[in-house]
């Protein structure tokens, strides 16, 4: 990371550990469309290059999580230049209710917030905060609205049985895992929509979730001391569930991508 959003586009997907990566399709279909909004030109049959550099990658060690986890991460990040660069990880485990600190989201253009970008310092400075407040995330608001989580996209259950999470307008990530899961969700009898996620919304929700490409679904119990609601209940249960269905059966090789 350079502190120039236009230097780099990167997104980070569960890795097998040997030819499959979770949901390439999705991720590569973002990494396109981020490219396209901060300038970056991507080279014609990137997707190929990637899995040529995946199968250079070495696994990092012995899995930690469970089956509702991918076990290993791999961040792929494209230059300006074209360059590839894939940074393999252990993914961690999350405890069953997560505790969250709010701080103020980054400030930048509309045509950078809501990419993944080369200028994440400012999501890695508020993920430390979190830690060092003894917290296990740090939620990101702006103009007293919830717009992002410093490693995840947060989804509220309302009062009335609607799942909300933060606009892409706004600067919220447009989530893979949410994208993965919502139909799974949806017949469980929650509606998912987006919705400015007002603190007057978060104070009244039944319940609030977190959603990530490492971390899958998490509850999250708590905003600075502050409990939300009840933790793993009817919006916790119908998204895991989705998503362990995706962890089960989302890995693609670069044959079944067809790149």
């Amino acid at each position: 990371m350079t502190g120039d959003p236009a230097s780099e586009v990167f997104t980070t997907l569960g890795w097998d550990g040997g030819e499959r990566l979770m949901a390439p399709e999705l991720h590569f279909a973002r990494l396109h469309r981020h490219a396209l909004r901060l300038g970056i030109t991507l080279p014609e049959g990137i997707e190929g290059r990637i899995f040529d550099t995946l199968a250079e990658a070495e696994i990092p060690g012995e899995p930690t999580v469970g089956s509702n986890q991918p076990p290993f991460l791999v961040m792929i990040g494209i230059s300006q230049s074209g360059e590839v660069n894939i940074v393999p990880r252990l993914n961690m485990p999350w405890p069953a209710r997560m505790s969250a600190i709010s701080l103020a989201a980054p400030t930048w253009s509309d045509e950078v917030r809501g990419t993944k970008h080369g200028d994440w310092q400012p999501y890695i400075d508020a993920r430390k905060a979190a830690v060092a407040h003894g917290a296990d995330m740090a939620l990101l608001f702006d103009d007293d609205c919830l717009v992002d989580g410093d490693r995840c996209m947060p989804v509220l259950l309302d009062a009335d049985g609607v799942a909300y999470h933060p606009k892409p307008s706004q600067g919220a990530l447009d989530s893979i895992t949410l994208v993965q899961i919502r139909e799974g969700v949806e017949a469980a009898g929650i509606p998912v929509r987006e919705a400015r996620l007002t603190l007057q919304l978060i104070l009244r929700a039944s319940e609030m979730i977190v959603l990530g490409s490492g971390m899958g679904v998490q509850a999250l119990s708590s905003i600075d001391g502050r409990v939300i609601g009840k933790a793993r209940g009817r919006l916790f249960q119908a998204a895991n569930t989705a998503w362990v269905e995706r962890v089960e059966n989302a890995w693609l090789s670069r044959d079944e991508v067809g790149v």
